[in-house]
């Protein structure tokens, strides 16, 4: 039963990242191209000020959260992910520094080049977190003692000896970067206004389009490179809610976009992220990193679940620990209201 609840937790931290950092993140994407003076990308970048880096404290969470919970999962996926690991890292550090920095310079071409490392970072940040995803899903070569490694790429293709870039984790690679470019072109909708707002509503259909594309290519390809996916819901046949949940929360992205609801579409994102990764979760459930050579080598959550009394006690602590953090996030956003307009004449 500790085993159940603390794979849910780390799921859950895992999609209060990925909704709450991925709409700066597709706000950071849509800064390359979508404001056309400094003002506007003074505005774009004042929707999402005080709260991109309190969002970013999800992933620590999460990542301490899976340190915590399954030892053996977090060593083992930290030798064979050690690269994408670090760039992840190093991305991260840019884009924190591109944007801090950007305040405290008043010339233009480092403005410029500021604003593109911020942009280009956060792409990279996208692709990576998706095909991470999918490296999870497809599997990787575990050997006897649950490390591996993962060169960059190797024939393109899954397998026994597949790289951390195959056609399979791009696909997932561009889910995330299209599901999160929308994500950030729903939140400037409501955070900014003008002309600014209105090139963001008008970029959410090009990329609607793309995301529905995006998703029935993922999941096909899914099923394709791991059919035991759908086992669980097969066992369990009311969990097809979740694919449901999906289309649902698409057509809603859509239809709220076209009346002007701006709200009721971005939580409309929100819960296509959730089914998503909620939606993968359930179909790896109970392992936790397959093993692309053997199954009798996955990581299963009973092989990598920590001791029961460390568990109990940690989920007095979890739960203390994520109180402070919904009541921090209730009370930034409750606080961060309106919109972030555009203000020409700001130096």
């Amino acid at each position: 039963m500790m085993g159940f609840i603390w794979f849910w937790l780390v799921a859950v931290m895992i999609v209060g990242y990925v909704v709450l950092d991925g709409f700066d993140l597709g706000v950071g994407m849509l800064h390359l191209f979508l404001p056309r003076d400094e003002a506007e990308r003074r505005a774009s970048l004042r929707s999402i000020g005080p709260v991109w880096d309190g969002n970013e404290v999800w992933l620590l969470a999460g990542g301490g959260t899976l340190y915590f919970a399954f030892p053996l999962l977090y060593a083992s996926a930290f030798s064979g992910f050690y690269l994408p690991l670090m760039i992840v890292l190093w991305l991260l550090i840019l884009r924190g520094v591109s944007l801090e920095l950007r305040n405290h310079l008043d010339v233009g071409v480092w403005r410029t080049l500021l604003d593109r490392l911020f942009g280009i970072a956060s792409a990279l940040l996208a692709v990576f977190f998706g095909a991470a995803l999918a490296n999870v899903i497809r599997g990787v070569p575990l050997q006897a003692d649950g490390y591996f490694f993962l060169p960059l790429w190797t024939n393109w293709k899954p397998g026994a000896t597949p790289g951390i870039l195959d056609w399979y984790t791009v696909i997932g690679g561009l889910v995330a970067l299209v599901a999160l470019t929308l994500h950030g072109a729903l939140w400037l909708t409501i955070k900014v206004s003008g002309e600014l707002e209105q090139r963001a509503r008008r970029a959410v259909r090009p990329l609607w389009l793309g995301l529905c594309a995006l998703t029935l290519a993922s999941l096909a390809a899914t099923i394709a490179v791991r059919p035991q996916t759908l086992d669980n819901y097969y066992r369990y046949p009311f969990t097809f809610v979740v694919p449901v949940g999906v289309l649902a929360s698409l057509a809603g992205i859509w239809l709220w976009n076209a009346k002007g609801q701006a709200l009721k579409a971005f939580l409309a994102s929100c819960v296509y992220l959730f089914f998503m990764l909620a939606g993968a979760c359930w179909g790896l459930y109970p392992t936790l990193l397959p093993a692309s050579t053997d199954s009798a080598l996955d990581i299963t959550l009973g092989r990598a679940i920590s001791g029961p009394h460390t568990l109990k006690v940690g989920l007095v602590w979890w739960l203390l620990g994520m109180a402070l953090a919904v009541s921090y996030v209730v009370f930034v956003y409750s606080r961060f209201g309106g919109k972030a307009d555009a203000i020409p004449n700001e130096h």
